[in-house]
């Protein structure tokens, strides 16, 4: 019976280190995924709240800078750092009546005619802390569209 048990003597290591790697894997994956999940909505948040404040203001050039700031820092002061790593102002595209009319100006609904404002990211990297296990991603377009006061 002694003899038998020397025998067996390190298996539980063995077969806890072929286990473990997949499960530090999954482990890895389940956390990077779950980063990205959480930028792309901070990106849409971010693009919802530019665009609620875009649509409280007249059309124009005035604002675009300020709603650029919401949606890259959170504020309309341009502060502090960014929301999300490595989101700039040139990746965020704003529509209005003005700058895109044949899509954003006098669009007919069932309760009359309305403006239209659009806060687009575009081409946002998703940059991932292990690339072997969640390669690094890039988003599609993340935008929000509302209704301007005309």
């Amino acid at each position: 019976m002694h003899r038998r048990r020397s025998r067996q003597r390190g298996v539980a290591a063995v077969e806890m280190g072929i286990v473990l790697i997949p499960l530090v894997s999954l482990l890895f994956g389940v956390t990077e995924l779950g980063r990205a999940f959480y930028q792309y909505n901070t990106i849409v948040k971010a693009t919802r709240d530019a665009a609620r404040f875009l649509s409280g203001q007249a059309p124009g050039d005035t604002f675009i800078g300020t709603a650029k700031c919401l949606v890259v820092y959170g504020n309309q002061n341009c502060t502090g750092s960014a929301l999300v790593p490595g989101l700039t102002a040139e990746q965020v595209d704003v529509y209005d009546s003005i700058n895109s009319a044949p899509t954003h100006a006098a669009q007919p609904t069932g309760s009359g005619v309305v403006n239209l404002v659009t806060v687009r990211v575009h081409e946002y990297q998703f940059t991932s802390v292990v690339p072997f296990v969640v390669p690094n991603l890039t988003f599609n377009d993340i935008s929000t569209t509302m209704r301007q006061v005309l």
